[in-house]
């Protein structure tokens, strides 16, 4: 039976480890790799073999210190394969997962322990460090995912830019209209809202351009962004002033009806609960600097778009 337990779980190992470099190197069957990986962890070589330690060395007393660690082992696990893996509700199953060896599983070791008169003092010690090293652990893992993220994020930042480049040099049908001139206030108001971001942290609208990553992150980037200036007002006011005062044009403005109906989609201020376009909040009330500035590219970009479509006169 033991030997039996060893080759498991030195293929679970091989597994589990072949999957993370998989994964690291963005290799396909990465995520199938660590998936079953940890799923034969979980759910089959931990409870054997705690089991036959049981079988061998337990008694009726710490019987229940056994369940709680394979629970432990199994909430963990499947936190870090979530975050690993982005799926949906990572955040829940790690935040549930951190504190979940402290509040449940070291109570009850202790409990247990202290009634084993000949219980070593250093596997308790042990445990310490073991559960010390588990959020070290967790914490680098979500750091290094968020980085990820973080760097995809100014990837789409750089494309949005190359398109706008490329969109700013096609003419433009009737400059003069009450829609285009619309477009070119909020273009500029989207300008200036990025360039006051960034120069809170001493950085360029061209810098960013260049290379988004460089943009420093620092504590100016949970700024309450609805609070930079303008004139007495701010510019995510204005910027929702203007969205609102584009919206309304388009509507007014003969050929235009029909794009007016779906402007909300296409510049991405829609409410999903049906409630009505969303004029500006989500460009304020992000909580990073870094997003708010990634979105607001993206605007500028469909905004451009916009300007550049010859609208039919009916």
């Amino acid at each position: 039976m033991k030997q039996k337990l060893y080759i498991l779980g030195v293929a679970t190992a091989i597994l589990i480890f072949t999957g993370t470099i998989f994964k690291v190197n963005h290799w396909p069957g990465a995520g199938h790799m660590l998936s079953f990986g940890v799923g034969i962890l979980v759910l089959v070589f931990l409870p054997a073999a705690l089991k036959s330690h049981y079988r061998a060395e337990g008694n009726s007393q710490n019987r229940i210190l056994y369940i709680i660690t394979w629970v432990t082992c199994l909430v963990v696990f499947t936190g870090m394969l979530f975050k690993v893996m982005h799926w949906p509700y990572a955040g829940i199953a790690m935040t549930i997962a951190l504190p979940f060896p402290y509040v449940v599983f070291l109570p009850v070791f202790l409990i247990v322990t202290s009634k084993n008169k000949s219980f070593n003092i250093y596997n308790t010690v042990f445990i310490l460090l073991l559960l010390a090293l588990n959020s070290v652990f967790c914490t680098l893992l979500a750091l290094n995912v968020s980085r990820d993220r973080i760097n995809e994020s100014f990837n789409i930042a750089q494309n949005y830019y190359r398109l706008e480049r490329v969109l700013v040099q096609l003419p433009v049908h009737d400059i003069q209209s009450p829609v285009n001139q619309k477009i070119d206030y909020v273009l500029k108001i989207s300008d200036y809202y990025q360039e006051r971001m960034l120069n809170l942290d001493l950085n360029s609208l061209e810098k960013w351009h260049s290379d988004p990553s460089s943009v420093f992150r620092g504590d100016n980037s949970n700024i309450p962004l609805i609070a930079i200036s303008k004139e007495g007002s701010s510019y995510g006011i204005e910027l929702e002033k203007g969205m609102k005062e584009l919206i309304e044009a388009m509507e007014k403005t003969k050929g235009y009806e029909s794009i007016a109906k779906s402007a909300p989609i296409i510049l991405d201020i829609y409410n999903p609960d049906g409630s009505g376009p969303d004029y500006g909040v989500r460009y304020i009330a992000f909580k990073t600097m870094a997003m708010s500035l990634i979105h607001l590219e993206g605007l500028k970009s469909d905004l451009l778009m916009l300007r550049s479509q010859p609208v039919p006169v009916k």
